[in-house]
This record gives C-alpha cells, structure tokens and sequence, in this order.
C-alpha cells in the first residue's frame, strides 16, 4: 500500500504496474489536487502586486542600449 511519506522511487513500481486507465485516472486526480493547492494560495478579495513593464524607464533605456550595442557589433 501506498504511504505519505513515500519517495518517488518507492511509488513508481506501483504505479508503473497500474493499467492505462487508472494511470490516467491517477493523473487527472493529482493534477486536481496541485489545482486545489494553488487555489489556496490565493485568498480571495485581497490585493496582490503585480510587476509591469509600465514606466519602467531604465529597463527600457537598458533594452534600447543592447539592441544599439548588437546593431553596432559586425
């Protein structure tokens, strides 16, 4: 049987021996459970910060500056 604390290692034997649709029924429940883990990571009516290329002038300036660079060099 299949423990929590179980490595990779001990666990793909396993589920190497699985036929195909449980394979794939195996896939679609971790894949919802990563989901489900992701989804609490964000709390709802809260403000997280978001970069934005918007005004930011000196990685523009530093942009323009290697693309003159690349042009100059033969």
């Amino acid at each position: 049987m299949l423990g929590a604390n179980m490595s990779i290692a001990e666990v793909l034997p396993t589920v190497r021996s699985l036929s195909r649709a449980d394979r794939l029924r195996l896939i679609q429940i971790v894949a919802q459970e990563l989901a489900e883990d992701e989804a609490s990571l964000i709390e709802p009516n809260h403000e997280y910060p978001i970069w934005s290329p918007y005004d930011a002038h000196d990685a523009a300036a530093t942009l323009l500056r290697i693309l003159g660079e690349e042009k100059s060099t033969p």
